[in-house]
């Protein structure tokens, strides 16, 4: 739920707590008044017919427009309500009557007034109308303005997070913003710029050492490979026990040659330097990399079928990363092959298969993506020709899958576009 949705729901919920409590409570002070009116009302006409009454004259209310009654007999006294039937109308309606006693002639007299509650009640239900009407109004009032200040106040906040929605620290930009009078949206933004050039500079180290890290790094390995490569070639490796030291140092170094050469791979996506794209040939690229890997697909008797009849149409990557991409699932599918075994590659529009033929893995499939992750432990690859796969998928949104057959003994990887 949004910020301001609550907050409107908290004034609106205390809006109409207050509006229903100022209702009733106006209800009742009013009626209270009114009554209260009635009642010093009829007090006065008591004074005047105990004027007439002291004077010798005949009662009458008529000029205070009450009912008159008087009765020998005792009544009791004080003020009441009751119901009268109304001739014209033919229904009850409420009167405040008021008994008292008074001396007329010399003998004793129980006199009632009684007044009309119907004018009074007109009069409640009218100044109830007009004042509910306008706190009505006004609530409605609050909450449309309320709605119309809070979209144009947080105009800038939402620009800011757009902003922020479209940013990259690929860009290489620092985060820029329209000057607004509000100061807490003004601090947020200038936080913001100066974060923005926090991490472009970061990010520029960090783009800069692992370009300074792989070239200086690589050039001392090509070194060591090429001199070893020598070395196994000189005579006086004939002594077996020097060839086979050799022979190990020198797999030691194309090991941690290619171990540099994918985690410097995996950095770079991370740090998402394969800006560039171009239109993408799937198909052609499967069958190039199948005929460059018919060696090894040789060496271990395996058989490779590719059905590459439809191919997903306006598919953009780098194209270092498309060839890393099919490598890498290719390699996997030889490496954790049987002998003798079998490969199928499928290229459909919306996704490309390889599965393979293969003993069934112990553990999470979920981990068989993490880095240095194998399966097994003797094995000569880093382990990470998965994690490679994966973060490409990331890079571009392709969700990356794997799945087991323990019918036939068939792993499939499914790189969905």
């Amino acid at each position: 739920m949004k910020l301001l949705t609550k907050t409107n729901r908290y004034y609106l919920l205390l809006t109409t707590v207050l509006f229903a409590l100022a209702g009733v409570a106006l209800y009742y002070g009013l009626y209270a008044a009114l009554r209260s009116e009635v009642e010093e009302q009829l007090s006065n006409a008591r004074l005047h017919l105990e004027r007439r009454a002291a004077t010798g004259e005949a009662l009458t209310a008529t000029p205070f427009e009450y009912q008159l009654s008087v009765s020998p007999v005792p009544r009791p006294l004080g003020y009441r309500d009751t119901l009268l039937l109304d001739a014209q109308e033919q229904e009850m309606v409420p009167f405040r009557q008021f008994t008292f006693p008074l001396q007329v002639q010399g003998q004793p007299r129980w006199v009632t007034l009684r007044k009309s509650l119907v004018e009074t009640d007109d009069v409640l239900g009218v100044v109830l109308t007009v004042l509910l009407t306008v706190l009505g109004l006004l609530l409605l009032g609050v909450v449309l303005l309320n709605r119309w200040l809070a979209h144009r106040l947080w105009a800038p906040f939402r620009h800011t997070l757009h902003t922020l929605r479209h940013y990259g620290v690929q860009e290489n930009r620092v985060l820029t913003f329209p000057p607004v009078s509000t100061d807490e949206f003004a601090e947020l933004n200038d936080e913001l710029t100066r974060l923005s050039q926090r991490l472009v500079a970061d990010y520029e180290a960090m783009r800069e050492f692992t370009a300074n890290a792989a070239h200086e790094t690589q050039t001392p390995l090509a070194i060591m490979q090429a001199k070893l490569e020598q070395m196994l070639q000189l005579p006086e490796l004939a002594n077996p026990a020097l060839a086979a030291l050799t022979t190990d140092l020198y797999q030691a170094t194309l090991r941690l040659s290619r171990l540099h050469q994918a985690l410097t791979l995996l950095s770079k996506i991370e740090n998402r330097q394969f800006a560039e794209t171009a239109p993408l040939h799937l198909a052609r690229l499967l069958r190039e990399k199948a005929q460059q890997l018919q060696p090894l697909l040789d060496a271990r008797a395996l058989t490779l079928t590719l059905d590459l009849a439809a191919e997903p149409v306006g598919l953009r990557l780098h194209p270092g990363l498309a060839d890393s991409l099919v490598h890498n699932l290719l390699q996997n599918a030889i490496k954790h092959n049987v002998r003798g075994g079998t490969i199928a590659v499928q290229l459909t529009p919306r996704a490309l298969e390889v599965s393979n033929t293969g003993p069934a893995i112990s553990g999470d499939p979920a981990r068989f993506f993490e880095r240095f992750q194998k399966h097994e432990a003797a094995s000569a690859s880093p382990g990470l020709g998965l994690s490679i796969v994966q973060q490409i998928g990331r890079y571009y949104g392709f969700p990356v899958s794997y799945t087991f057959e323990p019918a036939t003994s068939r792993h499939t990887l499914r790189v969905r576009f």
